[in-house]
Protein backbone atom coordinates (compact mmCIF):
# COMPACT_ATOMS: atom_id res chain seq x y z
CA UNK A 1 0.00 0.00 0.00
CA UNK A 2 1.14 3.89 -0.79
CA UNK A 3 3.17 5.44 2.23
CA UNK A 4 1.78 9.01 1.14
CA UNK A 5 -1.87 10.26 -0.23
CA UNK A 6 -2.95 12.98 -1.47
CA UNK A 7 -6.35 14.81 -2.87
CA UNK A 8 -5.76 18.30 -4.65
CA UNK A 9 -7.66 20.71 -6.30
CA UNK A 10 -5.16 22.43 -7.70
CA UNK A 11 -4.54 22.94 -11.07
CA UNK A 12 -1.11 21.98 -12.60
CA UNK A 13 0.54 25.05 -13.74
CA UNK A 14 3.90 23.71 -16.39
CA UNK A 15 3.67 20.53 -14.73
CA UNK A 16 3.30 21.12 -11.08
CA UNK A 17 0.70 22.13 -8.94
CA UNK A 18 0.13 25.83 -8.56
CA UNK A 19 -2.17 28.29 -6.97
CA UNK A 20 -5.42 28.53 -8.90
CA UNK A 21 -8.10 26.00 -8.32
CA UNK A 22 -8.83 22.69 -10.63
CA UNK A 23 -10.30 19.71 -10.81
CA UNK A 24 -10.02 17.71 -7.79
CA UNK A 25 -6.77 15.10 -8.78
CA UNK A 26 -5.91 11.51 -6.46
CA UNK A 27 -2.43 11.00 -6.14
CA UNK A 28 -0.56 8.68 -3.97
CA UNK A 29 3.43 7.87 -3.55
CA UNK A 30 5.71 5.67 -1.93
CA UNK A 31 8.78 7.44 -1.25
CA UNK A 32 10.02 11.16 -0.80
CA UNK A 33 10.87 13.92 -1.21
CA UNK A 34 7.06 14.63 -1.64
CA UNK A 35 8.17 18.10 -2.61
CA UNK A 36 9.37 16.79 -6.31
CA UNK A 37 5.90 16.25 -7.84
CA UNK A 38 7.20 13.48 -9.55
CA UNK A 39 7.59 11.46 -7.03
CA UNK A 40 3.59 11.36 -6.69
CA UNK A 41 1.44 9.33 -9.43
CA UNK A 42 -2.18 10.12 -10.04
CA UNK A 43 -4.77 7.12 -10.11
CA UNK A 44 -8.26 7.13 -10.49
CA UNK A 45 -11.02 8.45 -7.34
CA UNK A 46 -12.52 4.82 -7.49
CA UNK A 47 -8.54 3.34 -7.36
CA UNK A 48 -7.47 5.62 -4.58
CA UNK A 49 -10.72 4.45 -2.48
CA UNK A 50 -10.38 0.99 -3.00
CA UNK A 51 -6.49 1.22 -2.14
CA UNK A 52 -7.32 3.09 0.86
CA UNK A 53 -9.98 0.94 2.64
CA UNK A 54 -7.33 -1.97 1.83
CA UNK A 55 -4.85 0.27 4.16
CA UNK A 56 -7.34 0.72 6.56
CA UNK A 57 -8.25 -3.07 6.47
CA UNK A 58 -4.92 -3.97 7.45
CA UNK A 59 -4.92 -1.78 10.51
CA UNK A 60 -5.50 -4.43 13.85
CA UNK A 61 -8.82 -4.99 14.89
CA UNK A 62 -9.09 -4.36 18.40
CA UNK A 63 -12.09 -4.50 21.43
CA UNK A 64 -13.72 -1.43 22.27
CA UNK A 65 -11.68 -1.28 25.80
CA UNK A 66 -8.07 -0.69 23.79
CA UNK A 67 -10.27 2.34 22.05
CA UNK A 68 -7.46 4.55 22.48
CA UNK A 69 -4.56 2.44 20.70
CA UNK A 70 -7.31 2.30 17.51
CA UNK A 71 -5.48 3.40 14.06
CA UNK A 72 -6.31 6.74 12.41
CA UNK A 73 -7.24 8.02 8.61
CA UNK A 74 -6.24 11.66 9.49
CA UNK A 75 -6.90 14.33 6.70
CA UNK A 76 -4.36 16.93 7.23
CA UNK A 77 -5.47 20.42 5.89
CA UNK A 78 -3.06 22.93 5.41
CA UNK A 79 -2.99 26.64 5.81
CA UNK A 80 -2.60 30.33 4.10
CA UNK A 81 0.46 30.97 2.95
CA UNK A 82 1.34 27.42 2.21
CA UNK A 83 2.37 27.01 -1.62
CA UNK A 84 2.69 23.54 -2.92
CA UNK A 85 5.78 22.77 -1.97
CA UNK A 86 5.90 24.09 1.75
CA UNK A 87 2.34 21.63 1.94
CA UNK A 88 4.05 18.68 0.65
CA UNK A 89 6.89 19.19 2.86
CA UNK A 90 4.79 19.98 6.14
CA UNK A 91 2.89 16.96 5.17
CA UNK A 92 5.97 14.83 5.11
CA UNK A 93 7.51 15.94 8.18
CA UNK A 94 3.81 15.38 10.16
CA UNK A 95 3.80 11.72 8.52
CA UNK A 96 7.22 10.94 9.69
CA UNK A 97 6.61 12.54 12.95
CA UNK A 98 2.72 10.94 13.89
CA UNK A 99 2.28 8.36 11.11
CA UNK A 100 4.88 6.17 11.27
CA UNK A 101 7.77 3.47 12.85
CA UNK A 102 6.00 1.32 16.19
CA UNK A 103 4.23 4.28 17.43
CA UNK A 104 2.33 5.43 14.29
CA UNK A 105 -1.22 6.56 14.32
CA UNK A 106 -2.02 4.91 11.00
CA UNK A 107 -1.95 7.31 7.88
CA UNK A 108 -2.81 10.97 7.02
CA UNK A 109 -4.03 12.20 3.85
CA UNK A 110 -3.42 15.48 2.59
CA UNK A 111 -5.75 17.72 1.21
CA UNK A 112 -4.10 20.39 -0.78
CA UNK A 113 -5.80 23.10 -1.43
CA UNK A 114 -4.00 26.22 -3.82
CA UNK A 115 -3.10 28.60 -1.39
CA UNK A 116 -1.17 31.51 -2.79
CA UNK A 117 1.59 30.65 -1.11
CA UNK A 118 2.68 34.85 -0.22
CA UNK A 119 1.70 37.27 2.20
CA UNK A 120 0.06 39.52 -0.02
CA UNK A 121 -2.41 36.42 -1.30
CA UNK A 122 -4.25 36.86 2.33
CA UNK A 123 -7.50 37.92 0.61
CA UNK A 124 -7.46 35.48 -2.28
CA UNK A 125 -6.50 32.75 -0.47
CA UNK A 126 -9.62 32.96 1.68
CA UNK A 127 -11.78 32.89 -1.48
CA UNK A 128 -9.93 30.08 -2.47
CA UNK A 129 -10.57 28.52 0.92
CA UNK A 130 -14.12 28.79 0.27
CA UNK A 131 -14.75 27.76 -3.08
CA UNK A 132 -12.39 24.27 -2.16
CA UNK A 133 -14.91 23.56 0.51
CA UNK A 134 -16.68 22.09 -1.99
CA UNK A 135 -14.15 19.97 -3.15
CA UNK A 136 -14.00 18.73 0.42
CA UNK A 137 -17.09 18.02 1.29
CA UNK A 138 -17.38 16.15 -1.80
CA UNK A 139 -15.19 14.06 0.09
CA UNK A 140 -16.75 13.72 3.64
CA UNK A 141 -19.56 13.17 1.75
CA UNK A 142 -18.64 9.88 0.48
CA UNK A 143 -16.88 8.97 3.24
CA UNK A 144 -19.88 9.58 5.49
CA UNK A 145 -21.91 7.53 2.91
CA UNK A 146 -19.59 4.37 3.06
CA UNK A 147 -18.88 4.55 6.94
CA UNK A 148 -22.41 4.00 7.46
CA UNK A 149 -22.20 1.34 4.98
CA UNK A 150 -19.64 0.12 7.32
CA UNK A 151 -21.57 0.48 10.39
CA UNK A 152 -24.57 -1.56 8.98
CA UNK A 153 -22.41 -4.34 7.72
CA UNK A 154 -21.16 -4.60 11.37
CA UNK A 155 -24.57 -5.32 12.37
CA UNK A 156 -24.46 -8.68 10.48
CA UNK A 157 -21.05 -9.71 11.22
CA UNK A 158 -18.77 -7.68 13.64
CA UNK A 159 -16.02 -8.47 11.48
CA UNK A 160 -17.14 -6.06 9.10
CA UNK A 161 -16.80 -3.35 11.63
CA UNK A 162 -14.28 -0.26 10.32
CA UNK A 163 -11.22 -0.57 12.21
CA UNK A 164 -9.88 2.95 11.67
CA UNK A 165 -11.02 6.26 13.30
CA UNK A 166 -11.44 8.83 11.11
CA UNK A 167 -9.74 12.62 12.64
CA UNK A 168 -8.41 15.70 10.77
CA UNK A 169 -5.76 17.86 11.75
CA UNK A 170 -6.31 21.51 10.22
CA UNK A 171 -3.97 24.78 10.14
CA UNK A 172 -4.37 28.13 10.30
CA UNK A 173 -6.95 29.07 6.87
CA UNK A 174 -6.85 25.18 6.47
CA UNK A 175 -9.86 25.72 9.74
CA UNK A 176 -11.88 27.41 6.94
CA UNK A 177 -12.07 25.13 4.52
CA UNK A 178 -13.24 22.65 7.23
CA UNK A 179 -15.66 24.86 8.36
CA UNK A 180 -17.37 25.27 4.80
CA UNK A 181 -17.01 21.59 3.82
CA UNK A 182 -17.98 19.99 7.44
CA UNK A 183 -21.29 22.57 6.67
CA UNK A 184 -22.23 21.51 3.14
CA UNK A 185 -21.24 17.97 3.85
CA UNK A 186 -24.08 18.35 7.30
CA UNK A 187 -26.87 19.99 5.03
CA UNK A 188 -26.20 17.32 2.38
CA UNK A 189 -27.14 14.65 4.55
CA UNK A 190 -29.93 16.16 6.09
CA UNK A 191 -28.11 17.64 9.63
CA UNK A 192 -27.53 14.02 11.07
CA UNK A 193 -27.46 14.27 15.12
CA UNK A 194 -26.39 10.55 15.53
CA UNK A 195 -24.04 9.22 13.38
CA UNK A 196 -19.98 11.28 13.88
CA UNK A 197 -17.81 11.41 11.25
CA UNK A 198 -15.35 12.67 12.30
CA UNK A 199 -13.91 11.36 15.77
CA UNK A 200 -11.06 13.76 16.60
CA UNK A 201 -10.64 17.39 15.27
CA UNK A 202 -7.65 19.24 16.44
CA UNK A 203 -8.05 22.55 15.11
CA UNK A 204 -4.61 24.38 14.75
CA UNK A 205 -3.88 28.04 14.94
CA UNK A 206 -7.65 28.03 13.34
CA UNK A 207 -8.42 31.26 11.29
CA UNK A 208 -11.83 30.90 11.93
CA UNK A 209 -14.00 33.11 13.88
CA UNK A 210 -13.54 32.61 17.99
CA UNK A 211 -17.24 32.59 18.50
CA UNK A 212 -17.65 30.01 15.54
CA UNK A 213 -19.43 27.29 18.06
CA UNK A 214 -21.49 30.08 19.59
CA UNK A 215 -25.34 30.45 19.29
CA UNK A 216 -25.48 33.57 18.38
CA UNK A 217 -21.68 33.90 16.39
CA UNK A 218 -21.49 35.02 12.96
CA UNK A 219 -20.90 31.30 11.67
CA UNK A 220 -23.33 29.83 14.03
CA UNK A 221 -24.84 27.40 11.45
CA UNK A 222 -21.33 25.88 10.34
CA UNK A 223 -20.35 25.33 13.91
CA UNK A 224 -23.44 23.58 14.65
CA UNK A 225 -22.54 21.13 11.65
CA UNK A 226 -18.68 20.99 13.21
CA UNK A 227 -19.81 20.10 16.23
CA UNK A 228 -22.24 17.53 15.36
CA UNK A 229 -20.03 15.50 12.58
CA UNK A 230 -17.11 15.30 15.34
CA UNK A 231 -17.00 13.24 18.47
CA UNK A 232 -14.52 15.90 19.90
CA UNK A 233 -12.82 19.21 18.91
CA UNK A 234 -9.26 20.26 20.23
CA UNK A 235 -8.57 23.88 19.52
CA UNK A 236 -4.82 25.00 20.04
CA UNK A 237 -4.14 28.60 20.01
CA UNK A 238 -1.42 31.64 21.50
CA UNK A 239 -2.13 34.92 22.15
CA UNK A 240 1.49 35.14 20.92
CA UNK A 241 0.32 34.45 17.36
CA UNK A 242 1.67 37.63 15.21
CA UNK A 243 0.18 35.91 11.98
CA UNK A 244 -3.56 35.63 13.05
CA UNK A 245 -3.43 39.34 14.82
CA UNK A 246 -2.31 40.46 11.07
CA UNK A 247 -5.06 37.84 10.14
CA UNK A 248 -7.69 39.92 12.29
CA UNK A 249 -6.40 43.38 11.40
CA UNK A 250 -7.37 42.51 7.55
CA UNK A 251 -10.95 41.55 8.43
CA UNK A 252 -11.98 44.27 10.45
CA UNK A 253 -14.96 41.97 11.40
CA UNK A 254 -14.29 43.09 15.14
CA UNK A 255 -14.53 39.02 15.74
CA UNK A 256 -11.03 37.50 17.30
CA UNK A 257 -9.73 34.65 15.36
CA UNK A 258 -10.11 31.35 17.38
CA UNK A 259 -6.56 30.58 17.07
CA UNK A 260 -5.20 33.78 18.95
CA UNK A 261 -7.58 34.27 21.42
CA UNK A 262 -9.18 30.90 22.38
CA UNK A 263 -12.99 29.59 22.48
CA UNK A 264 -14.97 33.11 22.56
CA UNK A 265 -17.10 31.40 25.41
CA UNK A 266 -15.40 28.33 27.17
CA UNK A 267 -16.91 25.73 27.22
CA UNK A 268 -19.63 26.65 24.50
CA UNK A 269 -23.32 26.39 25.43
CA UNK A 270 -24.75 23.34 24.45
CA UNK A 271 -21.65 21.93 23.49
CA UNK A 272 -19.56 19.83 25.85
CA UNK A 273 -17.11 17.87 23.11
CA UNK A 274 -15.28 21.31 22.58
CA UNK A 275 -12.26 22.40 24.26
CA UNK A 276 -9.00 24.38 24.08
CA UNK A 277 -5.65 24.97 25.04
CA UNK A 278 -3.17 27.69 24.95
CA UNK A 279 -0.08 26.75 23.84
CA UNK A 280 1.92 29.92 24.67
CA UNK A 281 3.90 28.34 27.14
CA UNK A 282 5.02 25.83 24.74
CA UNK A 283 7.31 27.80 22.48
CA UNK A 284 10.29 29.47 23.98
CA UNK A 285 10.97 33.51 23.56
CA UNK A 286 13.61 32.92 20.96
CA UNK A 287 10.33 31.88 18.61
CA UNK A 288 9.03 34.88 17.27
CA UNK A 289 5.45 35.98 16.91
CA UNK A 290 5.49 35.35 13.38
CA UNK A 291 6.92 31.81 13.51
CA UNK A 292 4.47 30.62 16.12
CA UNK A 293 1.74 30.30 13.44
CA UNK A 294 3.75 27.42 12.65
CA UNK A 295 5.51 26.04 15.43
CA UNK A 296 3.12 23.66 16.74
CA UNK A 297 4.97 21.40 13.82
CA UNK A 298 8.15 22.08 15.12
CA UNK A 299 9.90 20.33 18.32
CA UNK A 300 8.45 22.34 21.04
CA UNK A 301 5.80 19.49 23.00
CA UNK A 302 3.31 20.47 20.93
CA UNK A 303 3.31 17.15 18.90
CA UNK A 304 2.76 14.40 21.79
CA UNK A 305 0.29 16.55 23.02
CA UNK A 306 -1.35 16.37 19.61
CA UNK A 307 -0.66 12.60 19.30
CA UNK A 308 -2.31 12.24 22.88
CA UNK A 309 -5.31 14.01 21.43
CA UNK A 310 -5.76 12.39 18.86
CA UNK A 311 -5.53 8.72 20.41
CA UNK A 312 -8.58 9.87 22.51
CA UNK A 313 -7.21 10.53 26.35
CA UNK A 314 -9.54 12.75 28.03
CA UNK A 315 -8.74 16.04 28.34
CA UNK A 316 -8.69 16.28 32.31
CA UNK A 317 -6.13 12.98 31.97
CA UNK A 318 -4.09 15.45 29.63
CA UNK A 319 -4.45 18.25 32.24
CA UNK A 320 -2.79 15.44 34.66
CA UNK A 321 -0.12 14.46 32.86
CA UNK A 322 0.87 18.12 32.35
CA UNK A 323 0.53 17.65 28.43
CA UNK A 324 -1.55 20.47 28.46
CA UNK A 325 1.15 23.23 29.67
CA UNK A 326 4.50 23.80 28.51
CA UNK A 327 7.45 25.26 30.56
CA UNK A 328 9.69 27.40 27.89
CA UNK A 329 7.78 30.61 28.43
CA UNK A 330 6.26 32.16 31.24
CA UNK A 331 2.21 32.13 32.10
CA UNK A 332 0.99 35.05 31.40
Amino acid sequence: MPAYWMISNRALENGVPGSTRGPVTYWVSDAGPLNIFTNWKQVSSADFQTMLAGAADQFPALDQGSNEQQSHVTFFIHGYNNGWQDAAQRYQQLCADLYSGPESLGLCISFDWPSQGSVLGYLPDRVHARDCANDLADVFSRLYDWLLGKQQAAMTDPKNTCKAKVSVISHSMGNYVMQKALASAWTRKNQPLSSSLINQLVMVAADVDNDLFDADGSDASDGDAVANLTYRITALYSGRDAVLGASAGLKHFGVRRLGRSGLATNPPANADNIWEVDCSSFFPPSVGGMDIHSAYFGPYGTLPLMRDILRGLDRSVLDTLGETQGDAWPAS
